[in-house]
């Protein structure tokens, strides 16, 4: 966990792979400029013995099976940011651990679609609902729902991106696999995949070069010769049984 913090922080005016030495309460600004202490975290002195804790209990909650991942993950978060371990970056940091838990467990959409993104988005819901779930959270009579809400939201959020993301990359595939298919229908003769690429020049080489294939395997090309020299020739589809009427 330090060292995580020490690389988050290595470009940062703050200095980063230690726990806090003072006390850093969570202000917020009023409409008229004076500041109040919205949150007082974990004091600075019980920090290290909370953040042991906080790991083994949900290592072990983990290892036990009884509760969802995407349960325990966001209430992991909400302690981490109740505890405040850190001087500075204990935000950015919630995120990373978001990530890395999630991944962990399987849910690889965070490797494509950015957590960081869709809180800023929601910065507003974000700082909200976590004032709201971290309310009588020392005495341990805090209501995390309202955190795990907005949290498995912003998850679902990522998911449908990626959702429509892939929608978007297939139907684009799709196209180009048509427009392929036309420029062989044109060629004459034997063709060689540059003069595909020619008659074809949106589509990538290796985007051509699969569907080539997918006809070859559909019989309606062959390769003739190979290596460099090798070219492709359109074969003719077979003749019809008797009675069978022609397409």
């Amino acid at each position: 966990m330090l060292q995580l913090h020490r690389d988050l922080m290595k470009y940062s005016t703050q200095p980063g792979g230690s726990w806090k030495a003072a006390s850093n309460g969570i202000e917020e600004v009023r409409a008229d400029g004076s500041r109040f202490i919205r949150f007082m975290p974990t004091a600075p002195h019980l920090t290290p013995d909370a953040m042991t804790d906080l790991h083994r209990n949900f290592a072990a909650a983990l290892a036990a099976g009884v509760h969802d991942p995407l349960v325990l993950i966001p209430l992991y978060v909400l302690d981490f940011l109740c505890i405040h371990p850190f001087a500075d970056g204990n935000g950015r940091m919630s995120r990373l651990l978001s990530v890395l838990a999630l991944y962990h467990q399987g849910y690889e959409v965070v490797r494509y679609i950015s957590l960081e993104r869709l809180i800023e988005a929601t910065k507003e819901s974000y700082y909200d609902t976590l004032h709201r779930a971290s309310q009588g959270w020392h005495e341990n009579r805090h209501d995390p729902m309202p955190w795990i809400d907005y949290w498995l939201s912003t998850l679902l959020g990522a998911c449908r991106e990626m959702e429509s993301r892939i929608g978007e990359l297939a139907s684009d595939q799709g196209a180009k696999a048509d427009i392929v298919v036309m420029a062989v229908d044109r060629m004459l003769g034997t063709f060689s995949i540059s003069d595909v690429q020619a008659a074809c020049p949106s589509v990538s080489r290796d985007w051509i070069k699969a569907v080539l294939d997918q006809l070859k395997k559909q019989g309606r090309i062959e390769l003739v010769g190979r290596g460099r020299g090798a070219r492709w020739r359109k074969l003719m589809p077979p003749a019809p049984e008797m009675g069978e009427p022609l397409a």
